[in-house]
């Protein structure tokens, strides 16, 4: 176990690099809580770590929750009365409201503005925004492109289906020796985001990649899902196993320049919080330790009350202490190598 743990810290750096890489690679896919985005993703996990593949029916009961309508879009754009194109969907995928029903027609501008989404205080940046359970339809611009925008009839179109379909997930376990489980969750739906999304993603990808072939004492279960509604759906659908798990972390926002934070499990007192604090101070770094609140990522699916698992969550970056948080800024130049191989190096040494 010591010699291969070396072996890979060796590694290290090359690894942030082939993270990086991998995170190049599923950027430019349109993701969402349901569709072709979010397999097309998973099936390119596959040629890293051999995921199982599951597909939940639209309309499948997850305790008070249903599995949605599955949502896909092909195209979408805003064209203006000389048919130039000042929106387009294929020049950056967060143009579109997430899970925006098909429109085809001309409208004015007053009426185009009720569907318009900017940020007055990040001028320059695209913000993303979604609909998943409010039917509706809706482009993101920056503000300045708001405020370029002339009377004038406009052409709106959105080929998107919101159908039934399923929903998708991914879900990786390694055997150890005892049955006793660590979970180790991401979220796969954020279109073009690298630090919300995008890192943990990666992260968990390769830290399966190197676990794989470590002898283990835990078992361990990673898990690629949809936010909220896909654990929600993995505990629905796990709940007579969940008595496993012993010790959990929920990996987003580890790829930026951010100090390191933890937030606690919702006892507060469990082994993963003692090992994560101890590691973070042991570092020298400085970092951040938060009490659980009922906010952030899917450690309130797993923390809420009727499962209380032991699952914090490590991350480099605060979800919303950053400016780029849900915006065109989230991009490959906001995570850097470096931040993805110090985070890989938290994480190895918690799990181990």
């Amino acid at each position: 176990m010591e010699s291969n743990f070396q072996n890979i810290i060796a590694q290290i750096p090359e690894i942030g690099e082939d993270m990086h890489e991998l995170m190049i690679e599923l950027f430019p896919i349109c993701r969402s809580i349901t569709g072709n985005g979010l397999r097309k993703t998973l099936k390119i996990l596959k040629n890293h770590i051999p995921l199982e593949i599951f597909e939940v029916p639209t309309k499948t009961k997850a305790f008070d929750w249903e599995v949605p309508r599955e949502w896909n879009i092909t195209d979408a754009y805003i064209k203006n009365s000389k048919g130039e194109k000042i929106v387009d969907f294929k020049k950056s995928n967060l143009h579109v409201l997430n899970y925006s029903t098909p429109i085809n027609k001309k409208i004015s501008l007053d009426e185009l503005k009720l569907h318009l989404h900017s940020l007055p205080e990040y001028s320059d940046v695209i913000p993303y925004r979604t609909s998943y359970y409010n039917e509706n339809w809706g482009f993101c611009i920056t503000h300045n492109q708001l405020l370029q925008l002339e009377e004038d009839e406009y052409e709106v179109f959105i080929d998107t289906t919101l159908e039934d379909g399923s929903l998708t997930y991914g879900e990786y376990f390694i055997k150890g020796e005892s049955e006793d489980e660590v979970l180790l969750s991401c979220y796969v739906c954020h279109p073009s985001m690298c630090n919300d999304n995008l890192s943990g993603v990666v992260l968990l990808t390769f830290l399966a990649k190197y676990l794989k072939d470590i002898s283990l004492k835990y078992s361990y279960r990673f898990l690629f899902i949809p936010e909220t509604i896909g654990a929600i759906t993995w505990l629905c659908r796990n709940e007579h196993n969940t008595r496993k798990i012993k010790h959990g972390l929920v990996a987003t926002c580890v790829g930026g320049p951010g100090l390191f934070s933890y937030k606690k499990s919702r006892q507060g007192n469990t082994e993963i919080d003692h090992t994560v604090i101890d590691i973070l101070k042991r570092s020298g770094d400085d970092c951040k330790i938060m009490d659980y609140k009922p906010d952030g990522s899917d450690e309130r699916q797993f923390c809420s009350p009727g499962f209380n698992l032991p699952v914090g969550s490590l991350r480099k970056t605060i979800t919303l202490a950053f400016p780029e948080n849900h915006t065109s800024a989230d991009n490959p130049h906001f995570v850097q190598p470096k931040y993805l191989a110090d985070s890989f190096s938290k994480y190895l040494k918690v799990v181990l």
